[in-house]
């Protein structure tokens, strides 16, 4: 298949606060929200999605030139299981990842597009015909070293691909569920402060505040494990301080998931 010339100038990057695998099915806010953004991001050649799920002792990426909608959750309606995302891969751009970020990094088939993927792109890009190409979150690495990657994929972004990362900016599911299933859904001052604090941390290009934010009590509160925060430093790791700061989503699902998406450049 011949990949399609670049856009022309430089791709923005995208963070995604993806939450519910069921916004992929329903009409929401946050579906809403996932749509309006495609009005925002020029078409990209590629797409390289950096997914809190795939969160594994080392750096991949995956090379199928069909790569499966993996469906990696569970007790939802039978809908959801049903749905596809068939946007086909592109095995040259996976190695060209590996090959930027080093340390290691391989080309697997054993992988596919996760829901992190492809619940945003299901809106973002309906018609799943943009290739798409998912690099996996080394769990064994600090953050500076998340941080670092990202920076070695800034040069995608002159070369038509969307670098998006899919998490969200506070993350503690089982604090969420509690507090909904106690009839609370009032959002707590950490979540409000975690978010806030974040959002700042990006606008002013904080690297410092953003690699040592989980090392507070409040970070540690927002994120009991670090797989939904790493991929906003893939994200500002590609940014540039000359990129403007954009939230084109934001709020809270759950009372206390923050669904803030940032959009640089």
């Amino acid at each position: 298949m011949t990949s399609p010339s670049p856009p022309a100038g430089r791709m923005p990057v995208l963070f995604v606060g993806h939450g519910s695998p069921l916004n992929a099915l329903e009409d929401n806010r946050w579906s809403r929200g996932f749509a309006r953004m495609a009005e925002l991001v020029a078409r990209p050649r590629a797409i390289l999605s950096v997914s809190a799920h795939w969160f594994v002792p080392g750096t991949f990426t995956t090379g199928n030139p069909r790569p499966e909608t993996i469906h990696d959750f569970g007790g939802f309606p039978q809908a959801l299981y049903e749905m596809q995302y068939p946007a086909p891969g592109d095995p040259e751009l996976a190695r060209r990842v590996a090959a930027l970020v080093g340390r290691g990094a391989s080309v697997r088939l054993d992988w596919g597009l996760d829901h992190g993927t492809w619940s945003v792109l299901h809106h973002l890009f309906p018609r799943a015909d943009v290739p798409v190409v998912q690099l996996a979150i080394d769990e064994r690495l600090p953050p500076a070293h998340h941080l670092d990657l990202g920076r070695s994929l800034a040069p995608l972004r002159d070369e038509g691909v969307l670098v998006m990362g899919s998490g969200n900016l506070t993350h503690n599911l089982r604090a969420a569920l509690t507090a909904v299933r106690a009839g609370d859904t009032a959002t707590p001052e950490w979540a409000r402060r975690f978010d806030a604090d974040a959002a700042r941390a990006v606008e002013e290009h904080d690297a410092s505040w953003l690699v040592g934010a989980l090392d507070s009590d409040r970070g540690r509160l927002s994120h009991p494990t670090p797989d939904h925060y790493l991929p906003l430093l893939y994200v500002v790791g590609a940014s540039s301080a000359a990129d403007a700061t954009r939230f084109p989503v934001t709020g809270f699902d759950l009372g206390s998931l923050s669904m803030r998406s940032v959009l640089l450049g």
